[in-house]
């Protein structure tokens, strides 16, 4: 189809002109910056499994409690109690706020300066939640777990990807998303063990841990070099970012990079105001993509999973234990998913792994809603079989999205944001990304009582939209130094006409003027 063709455009070579490899000092760097995507990952497997907890559930929420333990509440309304959806997705309005400050910060402090904050804040909420004995204590922790994770979802992206060489910049920067899948793998098994201790008092550890990563952030950070671009836009010192970038590429040829990421700052020093120019025509395309690919990215349903799948496993007829464990099993698979998207993203590009990932997404939930609507009832279990089944295909759904919308909905608006306006781009992207998770966490469980089985049809529906939104109008942009990204938009099918008459606009302007001076 031509429509396909046009958009899959890319130069093949990731060079254009650049030149390095993958140092261990890349490495490093991008470790200890990655490694905040584990207190993202963390927050969403602790939540949902501390939630599923008796213990939790007597001391905090005690109409919940009751509500499990009545036979003649429906099994889809069990957990169904507002004040308990406001724990779990107060957070993500605190982190929507906060990214919107930590934007300002970013561009003008620096990327560190925001991992700091972010991560000192972060283990004050632990404390918090670890020492919680009512419930605004606990509402305190989501909120100080919230601003923190503001600002390190918002800088650390775009850290990773302005330190990464163009042709790796996708492994490097998935990796953030697998650290998201391990601090939720280490959540899920925490909790699957305290658990166990009988004295109740269990999910106090899984509260208070989360203090252990944000640490090694915190640490880290501190040691962590500026990336080149900062460090060109915020003094100008061209000599310093020329020995960084050699140390980081691993060669004395950086000259084409540096004298890219030097127009680059002119440009962005130049724009006073991210937020108000990312809404110019000129940048159409990359709003419509920080917007659009953010919103999908929460309406597959993912932090249904995130948040709930203890608590939905339970509701299906898994016991406590069994529950917990099951979440284990699909993290797992989400990991090794992680895995495979950062060996492969930079070879088959983005739009390949959306595509493959929404198609994969699309028959689980289709397949997990069928499942529901024949074999579950209100007032009865479900047959343990089709309760595992069910287990399968919402790991076969966690995998196609940890390989696809999971970590390319942080790489590519990083990437395709000019910097003049990426700390914006990156804060609209990570503060709809926090709005949805919770408008889903706050109506999820009253949604599934309302309509049950047909939830996980609506979530398949969203997913054919989305998929359709990255095979008709999202171009490939793997291995493109992201100084030269301009070039995807030029040729795109849609979108070289949004930018061409911006372009020509421009030229009849400067004719204007230049008639005038005659």
């Amino acid at each position: 189809m031509a429509i396909g063709a046009s958009v899959e455009g890319a130069p093949a070579d990731g060079g254009e002109g650049y030149s390095g490899r993958v140092t261990p000092f890349v490495v490093l760097s991008c470790v200890v910056a990655g490694s905040g995507g584990v207190l993202f990952g963390y927050d969403l497997g602790i939540s949902g499994g501390v939630t599923s907890m008796d213990s939790f559930l007597k001391r905090f929420f005690p109409r919940v409690y009751r509500q499990k333990q009545d036979s003649k509440v429906s099994h889809y309304c069990e957990f169904n109690s507002e004040l308990l959806t406001v724990f779990t997705s107060s957070l993500y309005i605190a982190g929507l706020v906060a990214t919107l400050a930590a934007a300002s910060i970013t561009r003008r402090y620096g990327r560190r300066t925001s991992m700091l904050i972010g991560g000192t804040v972060f283990i004050v909420g632990s404390v918090f939640g670890g020492a919680a004995s009512n419930v605004p204590m606990l509402l305190i922790n989501r909120i100080l777990l919230g601003i923190g994770l503001g600002f390190t979802n918002q800088s650390i992206p775009l850290y990773l990807s302005e330190m990464a060489p163009p042709r790796y910049r996708g492994a490097i920067n998935n990796g953030f998303e697998l650290c998201v899948s391990l601090g939720i793998l280490f959540a899920n098994i925490l909790n699957y063990f305290v658990i166990k201790i009988t004295a109740g008092w269990g999910w106090r550890i899984s509260l208070s841990m989360a203090a252990l990563p944000a640490a090694f952030l915190t640490i880290g950070a501190i040691f962590l070099p500026e990336t080149p671009s900062f460090i060109i836009q915020c003094d100008g010192n061209t000599d310093k970012a020329r020995v960084l970038l050699q140390k980081l590429r691993g060669t004395t040829s950086v000259q084409k990079e540096l004298d890219d990421l030097v127009s680059a700052s002119n440009l962005s020093r130049a724009t006073q105001y991210p937020f108000r120019n990312i809404l110019k025509r000129k940048y159409r395309p990359q709003l419509v993509v920080a917007l659009l690919i953010s919103f999908f990215n929460q309406v597959t349903g993912i932090n249904v999973m995130n948040f709930y799948a203890p608590v939905m496993f339970r509701t299906i007829g898994l016991k406590e234990s069994a529950s917990l464990l099951s979440s284990v099993v699909t993290r797992l698979c989400a990991t090794f998913a992680n895995i495979i998207a950062m060996m492969v993203v930079d070879r088959f590009g983005r739009r390949k792994l959306f595509l493959v990932g929404g198609v994969q997404m699309i028959l689980s939930q289709f397949t997990v809603g069928a499942i529901l609507a024949a074999k579950f009832k209100d007032y009865e279990e479900m047959d343990d079989g089709y309760a595992y089944l069910v287990l399968i295909t919402m790991c076969v759904f966690v995998a196609g999205f940890a390989w696809s919308w999971g970590p390319l909905t942080f790489l590519v608006p990083a990437e395709v944001c000019p910097l003049e306006i990426r700390s914006a781009g990156q804060s609209i992207v990570v503060a709809v990304v926090f709005l949805m998770t919770f408008v889903i966490g706050q109506t999820f469980l009253e949604v599934l009582c309302r309509i049950k089985s047909a939830t996980f049809f609506v979530f398949g529906g969203w997913i054919c939209l989305m998929t359709l939104f990255v095979y008709l109008f999202l171009p490939e942009t793997k291995k493109l130094p992201m100084e030269q990204m301009e070039q995807v938009w030029k040729r795109h099918w849609f979108w070289k006409k949004v930018v061409g008459e911006e372009e020509d606009k421009k030229e009849a302007g400067a004719g204007k003027i230049a008639l005038s001076g005659l």
